[in-house]
């Protein structure tokens, strides 16, 4: 029997690709980690954004306890089995009444991870609703294939690379995937998915976590680090050190040194030749 999410909610994720909405924080945490996140912001004189965006909960208490929280992980585990890693992170901010995007695209195209079974826990730390920009995905479409992606930076565009599908997706609308603050959403790395502006009057705070269960390898030359947050390590990444301290300079360090070596891997641009599928 699955821990948190419901037989059908099981049989949505793998047949559709994605899962929502889900609850997994009260109220109160709700608060306390956007409190968290705001007051640092506050103290820097600066909104959040990259390289902090990124692998947060190396830096900051919020993040951390967001990557380890018992329910996240349940219905985590309901998906992708009891060994979990936390690959990487981004907090996905977009502040009211702003055009921010996300194109079409799969995370599979740019993790360079095998076999593909990534899943992404999407949290909502203020409510996610169509006109908040929520999510859009295309029900099954992680069972397409993958498709071809370019890059194409832009400075309202959330994905720094700019990658994306061109051509095939740009009139989709697709399935909107709204949720309140305290919910996630879950969705398969190989799912086409997008969203739009925010045209709400707060800003959209959503951490989105890459969960793998641990027997995935990474692909190509560079090996980047993980975080266990649940079960066993199967060896195949380098393992880093859950937070002791938000703001230390071991925490600044520890952060810094797994980010390159994400970014390393992704610099190293490894592509496997996969034809493009037909639209179904």
């Amino acid at each position: 029997m699955p821990k948190l999410l419901t037989p059908d909610q099981v049989q949505a994720y793998e047949h559709d690709g994605f899962v929502y909405p889900i609850d997994v924080l009260d109220a109160q945490e709700v608060r306390s980690h956007r409190q968290d996140l705001e007051d640092w912001e506050r103290q820097r004189g600066a909104l959040i954004d990259f390289p902090e965006k990124s692998k947060s909960y190396l830096l900051f208490n919020w993040a951390d306890q967001l990557v380890h929280h018992p329910r996240i992980l349940d219905a985590v585990e309901d998906v992708i089995g009891p060994d979990i890693l936390v690959y990487h992170s981004t907090l996905f901010v977009k502040e009211a009444h702003t055009p921010a995007y996300v194109r079409w695209h799969q995370d599979s195209t740019y993790f360079y991870l095998q076999p593909h079974l990534h899943v992404t826990a999407w949290v909502a730390l203020s409510e996610a609703s169509v006109k908040a920009g929520c999510m859009q995905a295309l029900p099954g479409s992680h069972r397409w294939g993958a498709f071809e992606h370019d890059d194409r930076p832009e400075p309202m565009n959330m994905i720094r690379r700019g990658q994306g599908i061109s051509g095939r997706f740009d009139d989709a609308q697709g399935q909107f995937m709204p949720v309140a603050a305290g919910q996630m959403s879950l969705h398969h790395t190989d799912l086409v998915h997008a969203s739009g502006g925010n045209d709400s009057d707060d800003r959209r705070l959503g951490y989105a976590i890459s969960y793998i269960p641990a027997h995935v390898r990474p692909v190509g030359t560079v090996r980047p680090s993980a975080l266990r947050v649940r079960g066993r390590s199967h060896g195949h990444f380098i393992e880093e050190e859950r937070l002791v301290q938000a703001g230390s300079q071991a925490a600044r360090s520890s952060h810094s040194q797994a980010l390159a070596l994400f970014r390393s891997l992704q610099d190293a641009g490894f592509q496997a030749s996969v034809p493009t599928p037909d639209h179904p």
